[in-house]
């Protein structure tokens, strides 16, 4: 019975002194930031959805350039009717994304 109750105690011991390493780890956690690095495209590579969802949004504008990364986001400077660009966001599916 002497042992099992050791046995019991070092257990919880070696848990506890488990979780104080894993908090300390989380404590000091260092975030890093990857760059997410857009490479140049031409607009006839632009998957179906992403032209689909462009003349739903913005019908009376051009593509002034399309962008994409490697984790197939699309970065699109729009020229608007009015002449000024906007750069909008989209995934390869046609979801639009917060920039």
């Amino acid at each position: 019975m002497r042992k099992i109750v050791i046995a019991a105690f070092l257990i919880a011991s070696l848990g506890h002194a488990h979780g104080n390493v894993l908090t300390s780890t989380i404590n000091n956690a260092v975030t890093v930031k990857i760059p997410n690095t857009f490479k140049k495209i031409e607009a006839k590579e632009l998957p179906q959805a992403v032209v689909e969802a462009l003349l739903k949004e913005y019908p009376t504008s051009k593509l002034g350039a399309a962008y994409k990364n490697h984790e197939d986001k699309y970065k699109l400077i729009m020229v608007l009717q009015s002449g000024t660009r906007r750069t909008v966001y989209i995934d390869a599916y046609g979801r639009w994304l917060k920039g």
